[in-house]
């Protein structure tokens, strides 16, 4: 699913991360922030998160550790002055097709789990992101499960 998320987002989306001169940001960009703000929903960024969002969109986009890296700084910063998720959403929403929006819900569950500890905050987050991108609640459950760990206990 992963594959096919990249391939998309070749296509449509600018290599780099920076926000498009219109105002709103690149769909990588916006997608990168959008993980950022489950990695922000508790108490500091872990290495665990922040290592797994890296994975994540390496994986989705196809872009070299640097670029990641890059990314999830910009990322950070735009996430630290956001005051809703529309404006990174609605891109999303409207360009990419349903199989890459649940990806992504299912990249930001993998996040989310990734120090073992699910949050109700973080929690709280990805639902709103699925709504807002129109993933029905079977959908999200769904990637949730998915990204779940064998051994998760909580939630």
């Amino acid at each position: 699913m992963f594959a096919a998320f990249k391939e998309f987002l070749d296509e449509i989306a600018p290599s780099t991360g920076a926000p498009r001169a219109s105002g709103a940001p690149s769909l990588r960009l916006a997608a990168a922030v959008l993980l950022m703000e489950v990695m922000r929903a508790r108490d500091g960024i872990s290495p665990l998160e922040r290592e797994v969002g890296a994975q994540a969109l390496q994986e989705q986009f196809g872009l070299a550790p640097e670029e990641v890296a890059s990314l999830l700084q910009v990322a950070e910063r735009e996430s630290m002055t956001a005051y809703d998720y529309f404006r990174f959403t609605n891109p999303l929403d409207e360009q990419l097709p349903q199989p890459q929006k649940i990806a992504l819900v299912e990249a930001m569950w993998r996040v989310a789990y990734a120090d073992g500890d699910l949050r109700a905050e973080e929690n709280t987050v990805v639902s709103k992101v699925a709504d807002l991108l129109h993933v029905s609640h079977g959908e999200y459950i769904a990637a949730k499960m998915r990204a779940k760990p064998a051994d998760a206990t909580r939630h």
